[in-house]
């Protein structure tokens, strides 16, 4: 779809209308293109950025009504239904031309669904962390591997798309903006972004550094850990700012594991998940020259998902507040399984010896689905007078395997 045809036919000619040269001008005066565009630029504060450039040329953006939309997709037809997200259904439009001549102009047109919203999806633990990986590898591309430093300055989990192997592309560049160029610390702009990922430095001083994305790439780690958006209105009001509510969960506290998203099934490794968590701490230091690198960031989460490769499937991980490993639970059920066992056959050799005798045979009182731990109960009733041992009425608790 031709989206952009007309800025690049248009910016051919941008030089010569940004900087047009004067009658009247002397021959002193008179300086070729590259020399003024030089001179420019070295006596400006900042390079320009994308959004400048687009506050250019808006005065020749066309508006269009909601009836012309409405009539370039057929009355939003579902035959012309192209693709669904999480904000509303995108269609294939077709638009005229202002004046009516020439051939119309093929379009997406997306309508939006005021009762959608767009959320993460149900990844499982592992696919999450590689593709917090690539969005990482993506940002340290910007910020240091291409000859002009380039800033995202609008970092969010719904600017990572996916692609059909689930491999992480960074989108919509409308913010992005050039780094400072050398000798300066920063570029100072205007602030621009979307609440609840900008780094507070930025928000304050308006300076715009590589560090202001390594702010919102930590609070989109937490939103992987927790499955939460960095604000939710409709949770209870402490609980409606993501950092503000994990920091009441440190890395290293035993109630860590109640941030985590109940989507994972507790099919995930706590270990790394309170290496992830300290990762996103670094990235939200206040001071952005403490905080790390896109670089260093990408090697501690290669690190981390390279020992969850080898490593065998994530424990399940029972929030029961104990501060025992979770490693040691397998091993201490099986150990009660093994005891159940022991008990039963202890208790089969007694019946045998009261076999013959009704009165004292075993009451075994289970549930239907055999031995299920607590309500499972061997009862040995009292024997009648003369006989042989002196049992009494007892309860024995029969725990399971499985529970």
């Amino acid at each position: 779809m031709k989206c952009f045809t007309y800025f690049k036919e248009k910016s051919r000619s941008r030089v010569q209308k940004s900087a047009p040269i004067l009658k009247n001008q002397s021959k002193s005066d008179d300086v070729s293109e590259s020399e003024r565009v030089m001179k420019s630029s070295g006596s400006a504060p900042s390079p320009r950025g994308i959004p400048e450039i687009y506050e250019e040329k808006a005065q020749n953006l066309r508006v269009f009504t909601f009836s012309e939309l409405r009539q370039a997709t057929n009355n939003f037809s579902r035959l012309l239904k192209i693709g669904e997200g999480g904000f509303g259904c995108v269609y294939k439009g077709s638009i005229k031309p202002v004046e009516g001549k020439g051939d119309p102009l093929v379009v997406a047109i997306k309508k939006l669904n005021r009762d959608g919203y767009q959320d993460h999806p149900s990844l499982s633990w592992i696919r999450r962390l590689q593709i917090m990986l690539g969005a990482a590898h993506g940002l340290a591309y910007l910020h240091e591997e291409l000859e002009i430093q380039v800033i995202f300055r609008d970092f969010k989990s719904s600017n990572v798309l996916l692609d059909e192997d689930f491999k992480a592309k960074l989108s919509d560049f409308g913010l992005a903006r050039e780094g400072p160029t050398a000798g300066h610390t920063h570029v100072s702009t205007a602030v621009v972004g979307t609440y609840g990922y900008a780094a507070p430095d930025y928000i304050e001083t308006g300076h715009l550094t590589s560090k202001s994305d390594v702010w919102s790439f930590g609070v989109v780690l937490y939103e992987i850990l927790t499955g939460r958006r960095s604000l939710e209105r409709a949770r209870p009001r402490q609980e409606q700012k993501l950092l503000d509510w994990v920091k009441q969960y440190p890395a290293d506290s035993r109630k860590f594991g109640l941030i985590m998203d109940s989507r994972l099934d507790n099919q995930y490794s706590l270990t790394a998940a309170r290496k992830i968590a300290k990762l996103a701490d670094t990235c939200l230091v206040k001071s952005a020259k403490d905080r790390p690198k896109m670089s260093e960031v990408v090697e501690s989460l290669k690190q981390i998902v390279e020992v969850l490769a080898v490593e065998s499937p994530p424990t399940k991980y029972l929030e029961d507040g104990e501060d025992k490993a979770v490693e040691e639970k397998p091993a201490k059920q099986m150990g009660v399984g093994e005891s159940a066992k022991r008990r039963m056959a202890h208790l089969a050799k007694i019946s045998e010896n009261l076999g013959g005798v009704s009165t004292r045979r075993f009451m075994i009182m289970q549930r239907s689905h055999g031995f299920t731990g607590s309500g499972t109960v061997v009862q040995v009733p009292d024997t009648d007078p003369g006989s042989e041992g002196p049992f009494s009425i007892q309860s024995v608790p029969i725990d399971s395997e499985e529970n």
